[in-house]
C-alpha cells in the first residue's frame, strides 16, 4: 500500500510515521503532487498556527491539491481544522471541505485542552473496534463545533467535535501516533478503510 504522510513544514511528521511502521505498514513523506495524487491513502497532520501553516500549503500548491483528492484522506489535529472552512486562529481560510467554522476555546477554560479526554458518539468504521469514551490524548487551543460531520465527540466546557467526515475525508483532533493503543487502532482503521 502506498500511503503518504503530506510534508508542508507544520507537523510532527516522525511520530506519525513511526506509528505507521509499528502497524506493519511504511508511508513516505512527500509535498510533491504527483506522488500525494497516486497515494492509496493521504495524510494530512499539522501542528503550529493555522495561518502559517495556511500560508505554507499556499506556497507549494497544495492548497488547491488537497481538495480535489478522491483516496481517503486523514487530517490530523491542525490538519482537520485546516480543512473546514475558517479558523479564528489567525483569521484564517481553511479548504472547505467540512462544512464548520473553527472557533478558539473560552478563556475561562484551561487552554490549550492538553492531555488525555474521552471521544464518544462513534459514528464511522474509523472507529471500528474502539470503545465509547475511549482516552485520546489532545493538545489544542481551536476546536470543531458540532456539525452534521460530526463522527466523535469530545467533552471540554460542552461537546466539541474529535472527528469528522465526509466523503473521502476524515479528520481527527486527537494525536492518533500520541494516543496509545486506541489512537494505533484508529490509524489502522484508515488505512484498511
Amino acid at each position: 500500500m502506498n500511503i503518504v504522510i503530506i510534508d508542508y513544514g507544520a507537523g510532527n511528521i516522525k511520530s506519525l510515521q513511526f506509528a505507521i511502521e509499528r502497524l506493519g505498514f511504511n508511508a513516505a513523506l512527500s509535498s510533491n503532487e504527483e506522488e500525494i495524487k497516486t497515494a492509496d491513502k493521504v495524510i494530512f497532520p499539522g501542528v503550529g498556527h493555522a495561518d502559517s501553516a495556511m500560508k505554507m500549503l499556499k506556497e507549494t500548491g497544495l492548497d488547491k491539491l488537497i481538495p480535489t483528492l478522491k483516496q481517503p484522506v486523514l487530517g490530523i489535529c491542525l490538519g482537520m481544522q485546516l480543512l473546514c472552512t475558517t479558523s479564528e486562529e489567525g483569521n484564517t481560510k481553511g479548504l472547505g471541505i467540512f462544512n464548520v467554522d473553527v472557533k478558539r476555546f473560552s478563556n475561562t477554560l484551561k487552554v490549550p485542552q492538553m492531555g488525555w479526554n474521552t471521544i464518544s458518539n462513534l459514528q464511522s468504521d474509523l472507529f471500528k473496534g474502539i470503545s465509547e469514551n475511549e482516552f485520546m490524548y489532545l493538545v489544542h487551543s481551536y476546536y470543531a463545533p458540532i456539525c452534521d460531520e460530526t463522527i466523535a465527540m469530545t467533552d471540554y466546557d460542552g461537546g466539541y467535535s474529535s472527528a469528522l467526515q465526509k466523503d473521502n475525508f476524515y479528520g481527527v483532533q486527537f494525536h492518533p501516533e500520541k494516543s496509545s493503543v486506541a489512537g494505533e487502532k484508529t490509524l489502522k482503521n484508515f488505512l484498511t478503510i
